[in-house]
């Protein structure tokens, strides 16, 4: 007791203020479960402790503005008396706003089944009728005057506090500054949220894999907050709907339905005694016109390269967009994301959490995801728990190998250690496995370096041939190394035989590809999105080279397609393997650095700038320019419109692609 006296009594003050908050955000949080929890629900404490977390933050947020405040010497209640009268004013004030957000998010809640976020200042657009319907629906003048009389008695208990620090005999008169260190960097932490790479994010909420405890746990502050920056990438319903006969006949939607804007398609199969297991390998930064399959003189990946010999290899397979979080977003539910900008990816925002994908039509499949690095990066954790029913999530902690870089462990030890896990299974499992060595700083493990021989050429080779320097290339040939490692010791495993491997680039990358393609590819970075794609099981597949165009948006219907397993597509992407499905000819790109949308097809490329309208048209084929005549001005004019509606339609599936 005598040691908590020594505290600072500012020090005692604030963090008395911040348990008063975090008691008062963990009551209106039991308000909330026991009036939405679903009947047969038990009472999650896990939810509730990831929601005191959340609490905690916001509190400590408030807790270092109230101590950096007070190192004004006027605003500081212990060295002017006087400075109470502010704060018995300002701290009132903030717990009223505080209730504030938890009546509207506890209503919001209500009306649409979704914490509060951003996309409740839509509302605002109509405010009369807004205004009027919060009237008419719910008890608003009644919820205000509780409000204002519990506020009331926190102003007593808030103003007691403060007299009663005040007033106390101060024991030690020393300044104390290591009690203030101590204290700003336990807030600090309280903020941070949890120690790791990453900060409490409120994907953390959804890797409880279960909805309603996510949005249990989720403290309104948090949801509205982290989607307040997505605010302006709604999508808009007129032109969804103006363009809904032509997307729906370009994915061939069996049933059609202008009015609830019906995009789902159903495919079943005759059944199949033999269930294959698939890897789908997701490749970091694996752009095509880098490798041996684009004819690169360089050679960079010969063991890939027979590998694709040996398999169906698509050497026009597109990816929507960069970077990574979007890629692997793309892959896992089909749909591209065209969401925000640079720094706002769909894995961000809290509003689309919530997605559908195949993957979960894989019945009676173990489901698993490997990565080398931390999960909760770009909030990719959330999503993936979320969305996969029984996702085995494997991350850095969870190899035995040690982590190499800011990206984890090393991608060869990645792969080995995935193999034997799934050399384990006794079930069919689908598995993901997230490669990330091909990226800066291009770390390259001793251990490997005495097998693995760096190259070098010279600077001119280097530079002519698509890459920036020689750790670039090395990094990339690593790459080739470690998947010739990871399939030599996945041959060697009775599941081998029976397995269906997927190999994939997240994204490409811009840069020199004129000695291996037309100008066009490098100039308006086609190169960016052009990645291998294969399908590789030597006793499952006839090798094929396929040249037609194709996305990274139509491989889970394609693994549902070969695994002959009924699914339900609501996304963008087509099987490549249905002769049932009319496979588009053309595929969707963006790029949220530049600001454009286009539609590449066998023959030509259609980009938009959305900023100022320019409009390019080019040939993919060859660095002729293509000259307008009635054949041209049509297929332009075609892609033009087409680019428009999959942007459209695309940004408005992200939003309606829930979980049924």
């Amino acid at each position: 007791m005598q040691l908590i006296k020594r505290i600072p009594r500012l020090l005692r003050w604030i963090t008395s203020m911040l348990l008063l908050f975090v008691l008062a955000m963990t009551l209106l949080r039991l308000v909330f479960f026991f009036r939405y929890n679903p009947p047969g629900k038990p009472f999650s404490g896990s939810a509730m402790l990831m929601g005191l977390r959340f609490d905690v933050k916001f509190a400590c947020i408030m807790a270092v503005s109230i101590l950096l405040l007070c190192s004004v010497r006027f605003l500081n209640p212990f060295k002017r008396y006087a400075a109470k009268s502010v704060w018995n004013s300002i701290i009132p004030v903030v717990f009223f706003i505080t209730l504030l957000f938890y009546a509207v998010d506890y209503y919001h809640y209500d009306y649409i089944r979704q914490r509060l976020n951003a996309s409740f200042l839509n509302y605002f657009n109509d405010a009369a009728i807004t205004i009027n319907m919060g009237l008419q629906s719910y008890p608003v003048v009644a919820i205000s005057l509780l409000m204002i009389a519990i506020t009331v008695i926190f102003t007593f208990i808030a103003r007691w506090l403060l007299l009663k620090y005040q007033t106390q005999q101060v024991i030690d008169k020393r300044k104390g500054a290591g009690w203030y260190i101590l204290f700003f960097l336990l807030f600090a932490l309280g903020i941070f949220g949890k120690i790791g790479q990453f900060n409490l994010r409120w994907s953390d909420a959804f890797t409880l894999s279960d909805n309603f405890k996510a949005n249990l746990a989720l403290n309104p502050f948090q949801s509205f907050f982290s989607s307040l920056k997505f605010r302006d990438t709604k999508p808009d319903i007129k032109k969804v709907k103006q363009y809904y006969p032509l997307i729906a006949d370009y994915l061939g939607v069996q049933k059609t339905d202008s009015a609830s804007l019906n995009y789902e398609r159903d495919y079943s199969f005759a059944q199949n005694t033999n269930q294959p297991n698939v890897v789908l390998v997701i490749c970091e930064s694996f752009c095509m016109f880098r490798s041996s399959m684009s004819g690169n003189p360089l050679n960079t990946t010969p063991y890939f390269n027979e590998l694709c010999k040996q398999g169906i290899f698509y050497d026009r397979c597109f990816t929507p967009s960069f970077p990574t979080a979007r890629g692997v977003w793309a892959t896992v539910t089909g749909i591209p994301d065209v969401l925000g900008d640079n720094n706002r990816t769909a894995s961000r925002s809290p509003e689309v959490v919530n997605q559908q994908t195949i993957i979960n039509d894989l019945k009676g499949y173990q489901k698993f995801y490997f990565l080398g690095g931390d999960p909760t990066w770009a909030n990719i954790k959330g999503v993936l728990l979320n969305n996969i029913d029984s996702l085995q999530l494997y991350s850095q902690e969870n190899f035995k190998a040690k982590k190499v870089d800011v990206w984890g462990i090393d991608d060869k030890n990645l792969l080995l250690e995935s193999n034997q896990v799934l050399a384990k299974q006794q079930r069919p499992f689908f598995a993901v496995i997230q490669t990330a060595d091909n990226h800066r700083p291009y770390t390259i493990p001793e251990e490997d370096l005495k097998v693995f021989k760096k190259m070098d050429y010279p600077k001119d080779s280097v530079l002519k041939y698509g890459f920036e320097d020689i750790d670039q290339l090395n990094a990339f040939r690593y790459t080739d190394y470690c998947f010739q490692q990871f399939m030599e010791a996945a041959k060697k495993e009775k599941y081998f035989s029976n397995t269906i491997f997927v190999f994939v680039g997240d994204h490409g990358l811009p840069g020199n590809a004129n000695a291996m393609y037309p100008k066009a590819w490098s100039d308006l970075s086609l190169t960016r999105v052009h990645v291998p794609l294969l399908f590789y099981a030597p006793q499952l597949l006839q090798p094929k080279k396929v040249h037609n165009i194709c996305s990274q948006l139509d491989i889970m219907p394609s693994i549902a397609t070969l695994l002959k397993t009924p699914y339900r597509n609501n996304s963008m992407g087509q099987s490549l393997f249905d002769g049932r499905v009319k496979h588009p000819q053309s595929v969707f790109t963006i790029d949220h650095e530049l600001r454009t949308i286009g539609m590449a097809t066998n023959g030509f490329y259609y980009l938009k700038n959305m900023k100022t309208g320019k409009v390019d048209f080019v040939s993919v084929l060859n660095n002729d320019p293509v000259l307008a005549n009635a054949v041209t001005d049509s297929i332009k004019n075609q892609l033009g419109i087409l680019t428009d509606a999959y942007y459209e339609t695309s940004k408005y599936l992200l939003f309606n692609n829930k979980r049924k």
